[in-house]
């Protein structure tokens, strides 16, 4: 097991692809399950198999996970987070929620059909996250990506994505007792209430 971390009452993982930020959860979680053999960990997982490559991607991760941390579940929810996080979350069990770029993605833009939510009924949804990291009565760690500080992207939709995105991360980042950024494995703490 890697180094032993302390585990915030909710946490915010940023950092670009590859930085570090699963891994940093799954130490997470790893500390959490040796303080006490009456905790438990479960990953919620919000990545869809829309093609093959992504099917192999998500059977890496779930092998690889199994291995490092082999006392995490792990469910699947794409969409409808705030209610797995109300569902999972008790006061022995830590939540790791990996990713909301990805579940942002599955509500803006679905690879199958139109938008289930739009920019104008995001909010909501946003909402219902946010009030379930609040209620939470267990330790939960958010992943996401940091993808604002790259060009501008070209075509309105990919804008209103980043845009989201960005909104997303400074409520999620508002409403967690800590935020940490990765960079090349490397974690700097942006905030700590915890």
């Amino acid at each position: 097991m890697d180094k032993v971390l302390p585990v915030a009452r909710s946490e915010l993982i940023l950092g670009g692809q590859k930085s570090g930020k699963s891994r940093r959860a799954e130490v997470l979680a790893q500390s959490w399950l040796a303080q006490s053999g009456s905790h438990r960990a479960v990953m919620i997982a919000t990545g869809q198999a829309w093609d093959d490559e992504m099917t192999q991607r998500i059977a890496r991760h779930q092998a690889d996970r199994a291995q490092r941390v082999p006392g995490m579940i792990t469910v699947e929810e794409p969409l409808h987070l705030a209610q797995a996080i109300q569902r999972h979350s008790t006061p022995d069990t830590l939540i790791v929620v990996d990713c909301l770029t990805l579940w942002l993605t599955n509500w803006l833009m679905p690879v199958h059909g139109n938008a289930a939510v739009t920019e104008q009924t995001l909010p909501a949804e946003t909402g219902q996250l946010l009030q379930s990291i609040s209620n939470a009565p267990g330790p939960l760690v958010l992943v996401g990506n940091e993808i604002g500080l790259g060009v501008i992207p070209l075509g309105r939709e990919v804008r209103v994505f980043v845009d989201a995105l960005g909104l997303l991360n400074q409520q999620v980042a508002a409403a967690c007792a800590r935020v940490t950024l990765m960079a090349a494995g490397l974690p700097l703490t942006l905030k700590d209430v915890s």
